[in-house]
């Protein structure tokens, strides 16, 4: 048989350890740090051949994270993150630049973003005439 006295001793080590002393104070809890001092700016872009993201097979996918520096799997992340800054993060607002000249040839491209902007949740979706329409909006974002 076990020892009580040394099975008491040990639960009250155990009890002031996990719930320390009992003074009757109450003790507040450390303030919560944030986990970084960025907004979260991180987007995942798809593309595909077709009319519309619902009936599109995605054919090419990529991530963008823009915060606290620009990285991801986007063939030029930082120019694609400078390019949302200056557009504040709506992707509507991108123009096309001005100098490119693509072919009238209807071949849709469907490019699809979803993530979060700034702390804020991004959805957008846009059907392009054709790959070149596509890569000459803003200088890079849509260029993958």
């Amino acid at each position: 048989m076990r020892n009580p006295a040394r099975w008491a001793a040990t639960i009250g080590l155990t009890a002031a350890t996990v719930c320390g002393p009992l003074t009757g104070a109450a003790h507040a809890a450390p303030a919560a740090t944030p986990a970084s001092l960025y907004a979260p700016s991180a987007l995942v872009l798809t593309t595909g051949h077709g009319e519309s993201s619902a009936t599109v097979t995605p054919e090419r996918a990529v991530t963008l994270s823009c915060a606290p520096t620009a990285s991801g799997t986007h063939p030029n992340a930082t120019t694609a993150c400078a390019d949302l800054r200056a557009a504040n993060g709506d992707l509507g607002a991108l123009e096309s630049r001005p100098g490119v000249w693509c072919t009238r040839e209807y071949d849709p491209v469907v490019v699809r973003v979803d993530g979060v902007w700034q702390g804020q949740y991004v959805s957008y979706e846009r059907t392009f005439a054709n790959e070149c329409v596509k890569n000459s909006y803003g200088t890079s974002v849509f260029a993958f």
